[in-house]
């Protein structure tokens, strides 16, 4: 089993979004029962809540299912997941804190590396700027550019 967790800051916005696209396009794959997808947030502002509205609209227009709620990423998320992608620098460099010294198996990394044909590194964030649409084209292609890789890296 191959294991991704997406993260972004409050897991309203980005994360769940990457995380709805990534499992859809799983499902597509026949790649249900080979991989796992889940999203998380640094903060723990809204646990518990679904995505923003924005996200919510965005994925119900390409008919994406998403039924998630927030939670806080944590120190053990590290040691589950194979792969653990942030969706800016910030992010990022939250995860690496967390993970500290200790061991841990993921790959931390930003999501958008897998799409570097996009031109950015980071996905931004639609919460104030509104931009769900943007967000969802960098997604999209950075999940695609990931799916393809962990087909090769892990022969699925």
């Amino acid at each position: 089993m191959v294991r991704v967790l997406f993260v972004c800051l409050g897991n309203i916005c980005r994360s769940p979004m990457a995380e709805a696209v990534f499992r859809q396009m799983v499902r597509e794959a026949g790649l249900e029962d080979q991989i796992e997808v889940d999203s998380a947030g640094i903060g723990n502002w809204h646990v518990g809540d679904p995505p923003h509205r924005g996200t919510r609209e965005v994925l119900a227009r390409h008919n994406i299912p998403y039924d998630g709620r927030a939670r806080q990423v944590t120190r053990a998320d590290l040691k589950r997941f194979d792969y653990v992608l942030a969706m800016d620098y910030e992010n990022l460099a939250d995860l690496r804190s967390l993970a500290g010294s200790d061991g841990h198996s993921a790959r931390i990394q930003l999501f958008m590396d897998y799409a570097p044909q996009a031109g950015t590194r980071e996905v931004p964030d639609p919460y104030y700027s509104g931009k769900f649409d943007e967000v969802y084209a960098l997604v999209r292609q950075a999940a695609q550019g990931l799916l393809a890789h962990i087909r090769e890296e892990h022969g699925l």
